[in-house]
Formats: structure tokens, C-alpha cells, sequence
């Protein structure tokens, strides 16, 4: 009977998509010699085999125990009529709203990444009107409330040339946490930019592309040795306390060899408040990135900081719950020239039932009661923990200086976006990172926009299918 076994262990059917021709393909999930794989079929291009993740155990626990409850936006903006993903908008079949939501301004950049998902550059001057941008905006608002965050990007927003109008008109709104996606070149070599870019305090935060501490990567990566630029932001950014997340794109044998070098490099910057680490996305400009040989899987990169970095144990680098395929996420704080890991010390329940936003942990106010309520040695309401420092005192071994917040807070995020290869529509509903349509009428997943609505995408590759599936129906109805 042995050689009538399969090598791999059934796991999950799955629906993905061609990664050559982009209908969708019946697929399964298997588990293999420790790794997980997405097996799938196409009735043209034929079958693929995608390494999915590098540890069965992670995967297992993300899609088992990580289990939030949807939490759905408040309108809905496209109707259900192809499926998934061909509905995008966000159609009524989605499961989640909108975490974190992008809104951008531009088309154009001072530079021209050879890996860019929205191929932008010095020859695409295209900047969204004032008018377009308060719809874009109202749209979030729309289907948020009171967004959770929402992030100004480009093409590199900065560059606008009404950026402070566009600042200006988000602090108008309800968000609760605005962030400003760039590359640093302005605040590096414009004086008084980063000045007037820290009046958006509080609430406000910059999302700094820092790749790398060496030339040769950001030339593969950038096309540039921005080392300069980066390090004359980041004094700026530390000299005026501006709350700063280092972005890390991630390219297989160049730079993931560097991450435990940049998590150190930025728990010693007082302005850096955490790392989000992002494997390339196969879409848009991705010059000299071969998907089936460069990509890297969300448990690839949780591996490679384990090895890399003696801050973190295993336990303390689990999954986002609002989408646990896609995010995974670690807290430690900075005290007293220690760093202490605080991930590991919270339960499931409390990350599942506690708040409502966990990318963003630290802006949590209900969270942090669930915290002070578990860490507390005391139990009744007088006595109950009410501070971060009385919190620290009910942990073992942690000096607990004066003056302490939640700016010690130091967050590191992996955040891997689905590409056609590893697609699954299962996951794809469960997104919560989304971008604002330019036409401000629809929120999309960015997974799904970067792959099927970016640009002429949607007329021409979308059309397609949906022709193709008009003549099935017909056919079928014969």
C-alpha cells in the first residue's frame, strides 16, 4: 500500500487564480516535508505548485485559533455579480472592513523603483485633484465612520502639489490615525519641511521607506544610494520626536539577510516607533524579480527574525488577527535601555475579543484595559493597574523608569500582500488593508487593486473575464 500514499497531507481545498492568465483555478492545500503548498490548475497554462508557508505549525495556528470575528464596514459599494476577486469595491461578500486604507495622491516620484506595485516615477505626472482627494476621502469615511487609519501615498504624496491642502483636509475628517507614506527625499533636504510635518502631531505618523543599511541593495531595490537621504531623515524626524515606522520591502538574497540589523538599527532611533517588513509584491513594476525563485512567504520572514535577532522568541511573533494569513505582528517595549517582549505575555482571547484595530496596537484604548486587567496582581477597581508603569511593576524583572508611555512601544510587522501565485480567495475576503478607488466612490483590497483595478487593468484584463464567463453562461443555459 505504501506506494499508493501521497508525499503530502491533505489539508484544505482552495480557489486561487492563474498566475499567467489570471482566471480563477480549483486548487487544494498540502502539507509537504514541513512546508505548506498550494496546489492549482489552470485549463490552459496548467498546473502550479506555490510554497505557501515554511511552517506547518504557524499556518496552522493562523487559520485555526487566530479567528476574529468579521467586522463589517458600514456601506457596501459594488453588488456581487462575477465572484471574487472580480467584484472589488467592497462587494457585500467581503469580510472586513478597512484597518488601514490608502489614499493616493500621485501617480508621480522622484524616483523610479525597478520594484514599485504602482509603477511610478518621474514620467507620470499625474496628481489627483483636491476635489478627487475629498471624495477618495469621504469614501473611507463612508464606510468607516471614524477610519482607524488611513495613509496619504503615492507615487511619492509629497511631491503634490497641494500636500499640506491634502494634510490639512484628512485633519478635517474623523480619522483616528493619519500616516504619510514616503520616501524621505523632501524631509531630508528641505528645510522646514519635517518641522511643519510634526505640527500633524499628535495622532500622526511617517511611513519611511528604508529598505537598507547598504548601497548595494537600495540600488537593486530603489535604483539609488538613498543611505544619505535616510539617515539625514531620520536625524530630522529624531530631533523632533515624530512618530516614524521604518518600511522594509523584502527581496529573497538581497536585503532579508538584514533585518535583524534594522529592527536593532531602529529600537536605537527615539523616533522610530516599529518595522513593517513587506515582501515584494509581484505587481506593477517588479524589474529582475523572478516570483518563483524571490518571493518570500509571511513565515519565511518571521524565521528570518528569530535567526537574525535575540529580542524575540517565537511567541512573540503571532498572527493579526483581523487578517492572520497576511499579518503578523510583535510588541516589546523600550525601557531603561532594555527591551522587553510583551506579544508572547498576551493570550489569543484578549487580541481577539479586546479591540478593534491590533495593526495600530498601541492607539487601542481597550486593549490597553485588557492588558492592565490581565498583568494586574491587583483585582478590585480601586487598586487595578491604570498605568503602563504599573503595568511593567507586575512583570518580572523589568525596570520601570519614570516618564514612562506607550512612545516606548516599539512594534515590528510582518505584512506579506497576496500575489497571483499564492492566491486564495478565502484569505483575499479577509483583508483589511484596502485603498481608495480614484473614482471615490469604491474601497478595494489592495491586494486585489495592485493585480485587477489598477490603472487600464480593469478595462482590459477584467472586461475579459467577465466576457468569458457571459459566453459560459450562455452555453450553459443552452
Amino acid at each position: 500500500m505504501s506506494d499508493r500514499v501521497r508525499p503530502y497531507l491533505f489539508y484544505d481545498t482552495a480557489i486561487s487564480i492563474c498566475s499567467t492568465c489570471y482566471r480563477r483555478a480549483e486548487g487544494k492545500i498540502v502539507f509537504e516535508d514541513g512546508c505548506v503548498y498550494l496546489l492549482k490548475r489552470c485549463p490552459v497554462h496548467g498546473p502550479e505548485r506555490v510554497l505557501m508557508a515554511d511552517d506547518i505549525d504557524y499556518y496552522r495556528r493562523s487559520r485555526e485559533i487566530f479567528l476574529k470575528a468579521p467586522e463589517m464596514p458600514r456601506h457596501y459599494n459594488t453588488p456581487v455579480r462575477w465572484d471574487c476577486p472580480y467584484d472589488c469595491g467592497l462587494c457585500t461578500d467581503h469580510e472586513q472592513h478597512s484597518c488601514l486604507t490608502l489614499i493616493e495622491i500621485t501617480d508621480h516620484c522622484n524616483l523610479e523603483c525597478p520594484v514599485c506595485y504602482a509603477a511610478s516615477g518621474p514620467s507620470r505626472p499625474q496628481y489627483r485633484s483636491l476635489e478627487q482627494i475629498a471624495a477618495m476621502l469621504d469614501a473611507v469615511v463612508g464606510n468607516e465612520g471614524e477610519p482607524d487609519v488611513v495613509q496619504i501615498s503615492g507615487g511619492e504624496p509629497t511631491l503634490h502639489p497641494d500636500f499640506f491642502a491634502v494634510l490639512d483636509m484628512a485633519r478635517e475628517r474623523p480619522i483616528r490615525h493619519l500616516m504619510l507614506n514616503t520616501n524621505g527625499i523632501r524631509i531630508a533636504r528641505e528645510d522646514g519641511f519635517a518641522e511643519r510635518l510634526a505640527g500633524y502631531m499628535p495622532d500622526f505618523e511617517i511611513y519611511l521607506q528604508f529598505d537598507s543599511l547598504e548601497a548595494g541593495p537600495l540600488i537593486d531595490l530603489r535604483g539609488a544610494d538613498l543611505r544619505n537621504i535616510r539617515q539625514r531623515a531620520i536625524e530630522k524626524l529624531n530631533r523632533l520626536g515624530l512618530s516614524t515606522t521604518l518600511v522594509v520591502t523584502l527581496k529573497k538574497g538581497v536585503n532579508d539577510g538584514e533585518i535583524g540589523r534594522i529592527i536593532e538599527w531602529a529600537l536605537e532611533q527615539p523616533a522610530v516607533r516599529g518595522v513593517v517588513l513587506q515582501p515584494v509584491q509581484a505587481a506593477g513594476r517588479h524589474e529582475n524579480f523572478d516570483p518563483a525563485r524571490d518571493r518570500l512567504t509571511l513565515t519565511e520572514v518571521r524565521r528570518r527574525i528569530l535567526e537574525q535577532t535575540a529580542i524575540f522568541r517565537a511567541e512573540d511573533i503571532i498572527p493579526v488577527p483581523c487578517h492572520p494569513d497576511s499579518l503578523a505582528m510583535a510588541y516589546a517595549l523600550k525601557a531603561d535601555g532594555r527591551v522587553v517582549p510583551l506579544t508572547g505575555m498576551i493570550g489569543p482571547k484578549v487580541l481577539i475579543e479586546g479591540g478593534r484595530n491590533t495593526i495600530v496596537y498601541e492607539a487601542d484604548r481597550e486593549l490597553h484595559k485588557q492588558l492592565f486587567r490581565l498583568f494586574s496582581t491587583n483585582h478590585s477597581p480601586q487598586s487595578s493597574a491604570v498605568t503602563l508603569r504599573d503595568l511593567l511593576c507586575c512583570l518580572p524583572r523589568v525596570a520601570t523608569p519614570d516618564g514612562i508611555d506607550y512612545r516606548s512601544v516599539f512594534r515590528v510587522i510582518v505584512m506579506q500582500f497576496i500575489d497571483a501565485w499564492g492566491f486564495d480567495v478565502r484569505s483575499v475576503k479577509k483583508s483589511c488593508v484596502h485603498i481608495a478607488h480614484p473614482d471615490g466612490k469604491r474601497i478595494v483590497p489592495f491586494d486585489t487593486y495592485n493585480l485587477f483595478y489598477r490603472d487600464g487593468l480593469e478595462e482590459t484584463l477584467l472586461a475579459g473575464l467577465r466576457r468569458e464567463r457571459e459566453t459560459s453562461e450562455r452555453l450553459y443555459k443552452l
